[in-house]
Order: C-alpha cells, then sequence, then structure tokens
C-alpha cells in the first residue's frame, strides 16, 4: 500500500527525564498522549527536541514500546533512529517497525565531515537493505545546522527516484531556497520544521509542519492547518499569531527554554531536567517566556 503522510501538526515530542536523569516513563507517556489528543496528527519522538541523541538505543526503544502499551497508535509515530553507527541506526530502526511504528525519521551519518554524496547514498542505501522491513517508510533528515551533516537536493531526489522505502524528508535547515528545491521533487512528502513555513509549504503540497513548539502550541497549529485545507484566506488570518509565538520561543534554545515553560505551567518540576551537556534554563526567564507566550500569568 502506498504510504499516506500525516497531514497537520507532528509533534517532536520532548523526552522528560527524572532528576536521577532516567527517563520519566510518566511524563513522557502523558505528555505524548496529550499531544495526539490535541490534534497533532503524528509524533516524531526522539528529534533533535526530544535530546535523541542524549537517548540510548534501548532507552529508546523501552520508551516508545511503553507508550504504544499506554494506549498511543503506532501508526501515528515517526521515531528518529538516525545514528552514526549502520548497525545501530539500522537496529533501532528495525525495532521502531516491528512495533507498528508508521516509519522512522533518520538523520545521515554525521560524524565525518565533507563526505562525498555517493558515500551519503551508499549509507542510505545500506540501510535500507540491512532493515529489510516491508512498508518501511523513511524520511530523511535534514538539520545541517546542529548535524554538520545535510542532505544535499541530489542525494535526496537520487534516493526518492531509486528507494520506494524514501517518502519524504523533515527539512529543518530554515533555508528558503533548499524547502522550495525539495517541494520542487515531485512527489517527495516534505515537512518543513517551522510552522512559519507553511504559508510557502502548503500551496506547494506539504502535509504539515513537524515544529518543536507543537510541544506547547499543537492545537492552534493544527487548527492553521485545517483551516488551510477549508479555505487559505481563514489560514492567513490566523496564521499571524502562530508566527508570533514561534518568534518569541525562538529567541531561546527550544529545548531547555520550552521544557522549563512546561516545568512552570504544570507545576511538574521535572519537566525542566535536561540531559548533560545541556544544562536547566534559568527559571525567571523561563516565567518570563512563559508570560510572552500566553501559558503564565
Amino acid at each position: 500500500m502506498p504510504h499516506i503522510p500525516p497531514r497537520g501538526v507532528v509533534a517532536p515530542n520532548f523526552t522528560p527525564f527524572n532528576d536521577d536523569l532516567s527517563i520519566a516513563q510518566d511524563l513522557f507517556i502523558e505528555h505524548a498522549l496529550a499531544l495526539l489528543d490535541e490534534g497533532c496528527a503524528a509524533l516524531a519522538p526522539f528529534g533533535t527536541t526530544g535530546e535523541a541523541l542524549s537517548v540510548g538505543v534501548e532507552e529508546r526503544i523501552a520508551a516508545l514500546a511503553a507508550l504504544i502499551a499506554a494506549g498511543a497508535d503506532p501508526a501515528k509515530l515517526i521515531p528518529g533512529t538516525g545514528l552514526t553507527s549502520l548497525a545501530d541506526t539500522a537496529k533501532l530502526t528495525r525495532a521502531c517497525l516491528d512495533m507498528g511504528c508508521a516509519g522512522a525519521m533518520v538523520l545521515p551519518p554525521f560524524y565525518y565531515k565533507n563526505v562525498h554524496d555517493d558515500g551519503l547514498f551508499a549509507w542510505f542505501a545500506r540501510l535500507i537493505e540491512t532493515v529489510d522491513h516491508p512498508g518501511f517508510a523513511l524520511y530523511l533528515y535534514h538539520i545541517p545546522q546542529v548535524a554538520g551533516v545535510g542532505m544535499p537536493i541530489p542525494v535526496v531526489a537520487r534516493l526518492f527516484a531509486e528507494f520506494e522505502e524514501v517518502v519524504g524528508i523533515k527539512d529543518s535547515s530554515g533555508n528558503e531556497a533548499n524547502l522550495e528545491a525539495l517541494l520542487a521533487i515531485e512527489g517527495l512528502v516534505v515537512y518543513p520544521a517551522a510552522e512559519t513555513a507553511l504559508p510557502l509549504a502548503l500551496p506547494r503540497g506539504a502535509p504539515g509542519c513537524i515544529t518543536a513548539t507543537a510541544n506547547l502550541n499543537a492545537s492552534a497549529i493544527g487548527e492553521l492547518i485545517s483551516a488551510y485545507d477549508r479555505s487559505p484566506e481563514e489560514a492567513t488570518a490566523l496564521q499571524p499569531a502562530v508566527t508570533a509565538f514561534r518568534k518569541a520561543a525562538s529567541a531561546h534554545s527550544f529545548i531547555e527554554s520550552l521544557k522549563r515553560v512546561k516545568a512552570l505551567s504544570t507545576g511538574e518540576p521535572r519537566w525542566a531536567n535536561v540531559r548533560p551537556p545541556l544544562l536547566p534554563f534559568d527559571r525567571d526567564k523561563g516565567a518570563a517566556l512563559g508570560r510572552e507566550l500566553g501559558l503564565l500569568p
């Protein structure tokens, strides 16, 4: 069956930690289920916002299994599985697919820099061969400003043309020209990483966005996308408020600051915990940000 991408807002949901920095399964499950209830079309656990590269393979598998056992529909989960090791990426990806996840979002191997396009292509080709799973929907993940290695347009186009498993990409570059080039690849599913890109992306066929701010503003972003399907003019009227929320949030590092706001707005201090090398966001600054976002009095 052809892959049907989730239409709407997809949240790269937070990974909460206990005070001993183990994963707080109770908060992980509660938050993920709440996001789905608030209108998220899907979740992308263990993306950048979920501190993925600070979370081990077995930890990710255990957390996803617990979330599904708690009632989350695995068909609405597109976990991040990209690691530097091909073997670990394949193991984690296969485990997610075996649990019924809709697909996987995969970073390029990001340790060696300035690698040849053919090397990137060969890595993903071998990954697909190794995973060898029916219905594998692979979303590439382009975030070069963080990973140090991106997904060049020619590599994306070649992978999409040669492998039915490659269905789409999350573009976190923030580069409008790059987003337009990806949207020009006919049939490729493209999710921008910011709701501010929706006026460009939705008319060109994007099904929505995968955005960090959905952790705190899912309903408004989801409603904007739904409004577009009813009337582009209606969506245009909703865009300024969504853009303002994003602009305020992006004045700080998303992970630490938004987790602090989550802690203050829920009264659950564990939400402010992050794993080193990240450090918890200042409480007073978090309170000020929460007020600016309209989430705190």
